[in-house]
């Protein structure tokens, strides 16, 4: 039977989060109904909301970083049964096209119907409803901003029991973007110095990543100094609020070249945000970009392409942090309960499910390196 429950619509963009009442149905074949226990509140979630990520479908349910106990297990969906503990990844992996079999499943094709709302293969088919029948998307076929769900099993993660799953959820989209955008998609090396620009959810875990991959100066650039000592606790050497601080500094340590590799993970990035990066960094240095902005933005990157091509500078996109969710969320994990990786304190505050907006307002102030939605 179909689950009442609660949760979180943007019924129209640019807009505010609504707490209604909706139906979840029950999980089809490959599917599965999850009871939430916690959902981070990702900034992506905010882009919804302003419209820098338009979606195909209102009312849609936001939320794309989630954790919580299976409910129900749909006929032929092997792997999960009733009680599992599950982090919910936003990207899917079907384990089946071109990426995935070329060990880069953050590029899965199921990607293709992340703000589609409905199922990844009928954009017909949704699992959410209003009382009066109308059909509700779900972010990245997830809708975690609710307090059961019903998903694809491509998108859920099956975890140990003994994980907390408030801080688990936070694995699923923040810590393995940031984290990753470090270790695996700059391929951060011992000794070497490392720009992240914007200590949000995103680049506290770049911060880290980049301290655990052994840089010498892990820099942190923010406005914000309560965002700049939270980055001294996850490793960073060097703070500064602005990037020609942090610019000057990379070249006085690095004999006037300039940063190793500069990772971009600003809430609301712009094109000038990564030239910035690109003239921070050396000869070949890498520039990683990890921030949204608004993605219908077509004026590009103000950059030399002499500087691009004579000094062969690399500028990446990286999503995920290039980081594959059925292995990697399980590695972050084991570092987390090896005592290598910290989950616990990135959560700030803890926030009611009615209290949404209040978190998101809170995250603008400059309060939040990430709030966590607790259900009862």
């Amino acid at each position: 039977m179909p689950v009442k429950t609660r949760g979180a619509i943007m019924r129209s963009a640019p807009g505010k989060f609504e707490v209604v009442d909706l139906v979840s149905d029950d999980p089809r074949s490959g599917e599965i109904q999850v009871k939430l226990a916690a959902s981070g509140m990702c900034h992506s979630d905010d882009h919804l909301a302003t419209g820098d990520i338009p979606v195909a479908h209102y009312p849609m349910a936001g939320g794309h970083e989630g954790a919580g106990v299976v409910m129900k297990v749909g006929e032929n969906t092997p792997g999960f049964e009733e009680g599992d503990h599950v982090v919910f990844s936003f990207l899917p992996a079907c384990g089946k096209c071109r990426w995935c079999a070329s060990g880069m499943s953050y590029l899965c094709d199921l990607g293709a119907g992340l703000l589609v709302g409905a199922r990844f293969d009928d954009p017909e088919s949704f699992r959410f409803t209003m009382a009066d029948g109308t059909a509700v998307g779900q972010m990245c076929g997830l809708g975690t901003f609710a307090e059961v769900t019903t998903v694809s099993a491509d998108s859920a993660v099956k975890i140990d029991k003994d994980i907390p799953l408030d801080v688990a959820c936070l694995t699923g989209c923040g810590v393995g973007t940031g984290w990753g955008s470090s270790v695996t998609a700059a391929k951060v090396e011992p000794g070497e110095t490392v720009i992240i620009m914007g200590i949000g959810g995103i680049g506290i875990n770049a911060v880290q990543g980049a301290a655990h991959a052994g840089a010498s100066h892990v820099i942190a650039v923010d406005p914000v100094a309560f965002k700049l000592e939270k980055a001294r606790e996850f490793g960073a050497t060097e703070t500064f609020s602005s990037i020609e601080e942090a610019n000057e500094f990379a070249k006085s340590v690095t004999n006037g070249q300039g940063a190793d590799k500069a990772i971009v993970t600003i809430g609301v990035t712009t094109g000038a945000h990564v030239a910035q990066a690109f003239q921070a960094v050396r000869k070949a240095g890498v520039v990683i970009v990890t921030g949204l902005g608004d993605i219908t933005d077509q004026s590009g990157i103000p950059i030399s392409v002499g500087e691009l091509t004579l000094f062969a500078k690399e500028i990446k996109g990286a999503l995920f942090g290039d980081s594959n969710p059925h292995t990697d969320i399980l590695k972050m994990l084991r570092l987390y309960q090896e005592g290598k990786l910290k989950l616990d304190e990135l959560i700030t505050k803890r926030y009611k499910l009615d209290e949404i907006q209040q978190g998101y307002e809170d995250m603008h102030a400059g309060k939040n390196i990430r709030g966590v939605i607790i259900y009862d």
